[in-house]
């Protein structure tokens, strides 16, 4: 007799962000980076200059962003574009799943504002 446990698969919950939201606060919360050549990366560390952020990502790579609602990556970020996901930066797959289940809406869905703690 096999478990209940393993015969069920766990569905994932889907989350509703604001399709215009700063790309600053969309790559806090979903910690991925699509690059220019459809790779998804997985980012390590953010460090915000006022408009400007530094993105490393777990494959070291490192580079300058400006943030922007309607950016190239906000866009790719937001309808789910990308070709493959990076080899070195092993995404776990139920964060691939996690993103996968967000959606964007432009009348409803969280602002993902920051609170202070």
């Amino acid at each position: 007799m096999s478990s209940a446990k393993n015969s069920v698969k766990t569905k994932t919950r889907k989350r509703y962000y604001r399709k215009r939201i700063e790309l600053f606060r969309l790559i806090d919360k979903i910690k991925l980076w699509p690059s220019r050549t459809g790779v998804l990366h997985g980012i390590k560390t953010i460090e915000k200059k006022g408009n400007i952020a530094i993105i490393t990502t777990h494959c070291n790579k490192t580079f300058e962003v400006n943030n922007s609602r309607n950016s190239r990556a906000a866009r790719l970020l937001r309808n789910k574009i990308f070709n493959k996901v990076c080899g070195t930066c092993k995404i776990p797959e139920w964060k691939l799943e996690k993103f996968d289940a967000t959606r964007f809406s432009r009348k409803s869905g969280s602002f993902l504002n920051q609170t202070n703690a």
